[in-house]
C-alpha cells in the first residue's frame, strides 16, 4: 500500500458502526478527516447514506454527513489507522478483513474491552498494534443514530515500550471526542479496565437494566466488588501492575481484603460501596453492550471479559467462582434459557453465598 504524501493528513478506516464506532466516525468526519466507515449491517449503511450520522449527547443533537460501506476499499492508497470498533467476538474477523487495506506503516487501533490486543498481535505483529482504552459510553438507539451516554476520553499506548509518534498523532485525532492520555503501561490500564468491565458489563446483562438503577442495590454492589476482586487477584498472578481507572479509581484499594470477604459491614466496606454508588451515578445511563448484542441476535463478549479471567485463573490454580457463574449465566441468557432481571441477579448472589 502507498503511504500518504506530506500534504495530506492520515487516512482512517473505522471497522464497526455500533455505539462506539458511530460516535468515533461521526466526530472524526465532523472535523474534516479522511474517514471511511465500514458496517456489515445494511440498515445502518442505508440510514447513514440517506441521513448521515445522527449524534446526540451533552444536551445537543446534530447530523454529520457521511457514508458507510460494506467492506474496506482496496484502492491502493492504504489506511494509516484502522480503528477496530466492533464487539470483541467480531474483532479478529474485522482485523483480518481490514489487513489488505492497511498502509505499509499503518497501525490497527484496538478499541475493544478485554485483552484483544494480544489476539490481534498474533497475525499483525506488535509494531502494527496500538491499544485504545475507552472511558466513555455510547449506544446505538437505532440504525445510524448514536447517543453518548457518559463523558470521558481515551488511554492510548503500545503493548510494550513508550508511546511513539503514531500514538501521539492518534491522540491528536481523538481529542475531538474526549481527552487522551498516553501510557507506557497499557497492560496495567487494560487489566484495570477489565476488572470494571467484568463487573459492569456482565451484571448489566444479567440485571437487564441501566447501571445506575442496578448499583442502587447493595447486594448488586457486593457482587460487583467480588467480581473485581477476583480479577485483581488474577492480575497479580499475571504480574500486572494495575493503574487507576480514569486517574481516580484504584482497583487494588477497591478489591476486598481477606477479612472483608467474610464480613457484611465495616468502615472500609462502607467506603467501597460509596465508591460504587459514585460510579453508578456517573454512568447511570450506561446499558451493557453485551445485552444490546444479545438483543440484536449476536453472541455476547462475555468470553473476552469474565471468560478471559476464568481461563487465566485456571492456569494459576486460582478460583474465580463469581466470574465463572456470570459467564455461564450470560450464555444462558443469549441462548434464551434465562431472562435478565434483578431477580436473576439475586439468585446468583444467593448461590454464591451458599456453602460449598
Amino acid at each position: 500500500m502507498n503511504e500518504r504524501s506530506e500534504e495530506t493528513g492520515p487516512r482512517i478506516l473505522v471497522m464497526g458502526l455500533g455505539g462506539i464506532g458511530g460516535i468515533v466516525a461521526g466526530h472524526l468526519l465532523e472535523q474534516g478527516n479522511d474517514v471511511v466507515a465500514v458496517s456489515t449491517n445494511k440498515a445502518i449503511r442505508d440510514t447513514i447514506e440517506k441521513a448521515g450520522f445522527w449524534i446526540s449527547g451533552d444536551g445537543e443533537t446534530r447530523i454529520v454527513p457521511g457514508r458507510a460501506v460494506a467492506e474496506p476499499p482496496l484502492d491502493g492508497r492504504g489506511f494509516d489507522y484502522v480503528l477496530l470498533a466492533t464487539q470483541p467476538p467480531q474483532v479478529e474477523v474485522a482485523a483480518r478483513t481490514a489487513m489488505p487495506a492497511l498502509a505499509d506503516k499503518g497501525v490497527m487501533v484496538v478499541f475493544q474491552n478485554g485483552l484483544c490486543e494480544e489476539r490481534i498481535v498474533q497475525f499483525v505483529g506488535k509494531e502494527r498494534v496500538v491499544g485504545g482504552i475507552i472511558a466513555w459510553g455510547a449506544s446505538m438507539v437505532g440504525p445510524g443514530r448514536y447517543q453518548r451516554t457518559s463523558s470521558g476520553g481515551f488511554t492510548i499506548g503500545r503493548l510494550e515500550g513508550e508511546p511513539d509518534e503514531r500514538c501521539e498523532e492518534l491522540a491528536m485525532l481523538l481529542e475531538c471526542i474526549g481527552p487522551v492520555q498516553l501510557t507506557k503501561n497499557l497492560r496495567g490500564a487494560r487489566w484495570s479496565k477489565l476488572a470494571i468491565n467484568c463487573a459492569i458489563s456482565s451484571i448489566g446483562t444479567v440485571g437487564g437494566d441501566r447501571l445506575g438503577n442496578l448499583l442502587a442495590h447493595r447486594f448488586v454492589r457486593r457482587l460487583a466488588l467480588e467480581v473485581m476482586t477476583e480479577v485483581v487477584e488474577v492480575a497479580r498472578a499475571e504480574k500486572v501492575e494495575l493503574v487507576k481507572v480514569s486517574g481516580t479509581l484504584d482497583l487494588e484499594s477497591l478489591a476486598l481484603t481477606e477479612s472483608e470477604k467474610h464480613s457484611s459491614g465495616s468502615p472500609s466496606l462502607v467506603k467501597k460501596h460509596t465508591m460504587l454508588l459514585a460510579v453508578g451515578a456517573r454512568y447511570r445511563r450506561l446499558r451493557s453492550s453485551m445485552l444490546s448484542a444479545i438483543e440484536r441476535g449476536r453472541r455476547p463478549a462475555v468470553d473476552y471479559l469474565n471468560g478471559e479471567v476464568v481461563t487465566r485463573a485456571d492456569k494459576h490454580g486460582l478460583k474465580v467462582p463469581v466470574n465463572a457463574i456470570l459467564q455461564r449465566t450470560v450464555h444462558r441468557i443469549a441462548d434464551a434459557e434465562l431472562r435478565p432481571g434483578l431477580d436473576l441477579l439475586r439468585r446468583i448472589y444467593d448461590e454464591t453465598r451458599a456453602p460449598n
